[in-house]
């Protein structure tokens, strides 16, 4: 069971890599700059995550193979993905969506795993999710996705009360994992083709 979630975790490292390798090709980075942003953007999340719930040394310090990872999947986008700009728009946001997916289970899991709440794995499911995008379009200089009005961070949400509420009906953990993912993946990609988004919040203020 272990081992499955651990292939989880490191296919979702790849994915998340894969989103920042991305960003770093269409803001024009150097090969340094690629790998910057592609490992802010997986391990990241986690690695707020950690520090938050005491699991130090965080993740990645523990087991090199997340570094191995990130690496290998840059020079993978280095010599396969030449001209980011020529490939599909939606090829950065589906990715994206796919490490949503897979982190906010990750995230979940190992709260649980370390004795907490539901709710707080809920919220470190969150924080694994998006915590790395964040830091991602901030080097980027955009707002923040979560931040955005396109639904995000409620695809994470509702992903990790699935997961956690799947496991309190007494389903098996993987199960739940596909469950949670692929109710995080559907919601997110739904927002993506048909721009769903939660309603603004607009203060208006009168002029004197």
């Amino acid at each position: 069971m272990s081992q499955w979630i651990y292939i989880f975790d490191l296919c979702g490292t790849a994915v998340f890599a894969l989103s920042g390798a991305l960003a770093a090709g269409k803001h024009r980075m150097d090969p340094f700059g690629v790998i910057v942003l592609a490992s802010v953007t997986a391990i990241g999340g986690g690695s707020i995550r950690d520090a938050l719930i005491g699991a130090t040394p965080v993740f990645w310090i523990r087991d090199p193979n997340y570094i191995i990872v990130i690496l290998a999947t840059v020079v993978a986008c280095l010599i396969l993905v030449r001209k980011p700009h020529k490939l599909p728009a939606i090829s950065l946001p589906v990715a994206d969506a796919l490490g949503l997916a897979l982190f906010t289970v990750i995230g979940a899991e190992k709260a649980l795993l370390m004795g907490l709440s539901g709710m707080i794995a809920v919220v470190m499911g969150l924080i694994t999710g998006v915590g790395g995008g964040i830091i991602r379009d901030l080097l980027c200089r955009q707002v923040p996705m979560v931040l955005r009005t396109e639904i995000y961070a409620t695809a994470s949400i509702v992903g990790g009360i699935c997961y956690t509420l799947s496991l309190v009906v007494g389903m098996d953990t993987i199960t739940s994992m596909f469950i949670a993912m692929i109710s995080t993946l559907i919601i997110r990609l739904s927002a993506i083709r048909w721009h769903l988004s939660l309603p603004a919040f607009d203060l208006k203020t009168k002029r004197i």
